[in-house]
């Protein structure tokens, strides 16, 4: 299983308390770089995740910014385990850049809400159909080597094993009703799918609600992930939505942007069906594919 602890995530909780305590203690980039030795390019990378400092460097950071005891102690085991790997390391070569990042925080997240207009999402999805859909979007943009594939698949049922994390991972799905009319692979593969997200509505841990087509829909947008994080060492991290087009992905951190897309997945989840007559629906839609 996963670590619940990401290197990802902590190097990025680390580097925002960083920015935070230099602003509490009323000094600006320069004056900090000065102080230190260092050049103003560098602060910025480290207050923004792009360098790791090293233990003797941010200890010189928290002397300069005031802080001492506990909370050192804390913001230096969190920068010791923002040195370790993750698990998602071991597949660079198949994954993008910006793929790898968003699994390296989602493994530390605490809940994880999903509007998907147009196909199931990777955490919930059976092999067979993420390979599928792997190889759909390879023959249509980009030739993607068989290994690459594979790859691919393999992170993407690893990643699956959050869903039995302890402590306890949330996962709020909505999807619209076309994603179980939209045929990915074969009708074997689309009838596995489906049984499967049937299974999945069980977990304690899962909510799963259709946007019914003959609904309103007021909420016109592609599909978006949004991540929650809790405390780690006392030190918090805002949400981060991540959104995937044809050409990459982004992830948006803005606290203004990350609203609205809580807003917006609000709104849907109103608009949805509940659990149990989505999963009523499933059940009737699965004859199509038998």
């Amino acid at each position: 299983m996963p670590e619940p602890a990401s290197p990802t995530a902590r190097r990025r909780r680390l580097a925002a308390e960083l920015r935070r305590l230099r602003e509490r203690a009323d000094l600006v980039g320069d004056q900090v770089a000065e102080r230190m030795g260092w050049s103003t390019s560098k602060v910025s990378r480290i207050e923004n995740a792009r360098t790791a400092p090293r233990p003797a460097e941010i200890k010189k950071l928290l002397l300069l910014y005031g802080i001492e005891g506990e909370h050192a102690e804390q913001l230096m085991a969190l920068a010791q385990e923002a040195n370790r790997k993750g698990w998602w390391e071991g597949y660079s070569g198949a994954l993008p850049d910006a793929h790898s990042e968003y699994i390296g925080l989602e493994a530390e997240a605490t809940c994880s809400r999903h509007w998907a207009p147009e196909f199931v999402t990777g955490l919930v999805q059976t092999p067979d159909y993420a390979r599928a859909l792997i190889e759909s979007h390879a023959r249509a943009i980009a030739p993607v080597p068989p290994g690459e594939i594979q790859g691919r698949v393999e992170a993407r049922m690893i990643r699956q094993k959050l869903l039995e994390r302890d402590p306890p991972f949330e996962l709020d799905l909505i999807f619209d009703e076309s994603v179980l009319l939209r045929r990915i692979g074969s009708s074997t593969i689309m009838l596995g799918q489906l049984g499967h997200l049937l299974a999945i509505s069980e977990l304690p841990t899962v909510r799963l609600r259709i946007l019914p087509l003959d609904g309103p829909h007021a909420i016109i947008t592609g599909g978006f992930i949004l991540l929650q994080f809790g405390k780690v060492h006392q030190v918090g991290y805002h949400d981060v939505a991540y959104l995937e087009h044809l050409t990459g992905a982004e992830n948006f951190e803005e606290e203004k942007l990350t609203y609205r897309y809580q807003l917006a997945f609000e709104r849907l989840a109103e608009q949805a069906l509940s659990p149990a007559r989505s999963r009523d629906l499933i059940v009737q839609t699965r004859p199509r594919w038998a």
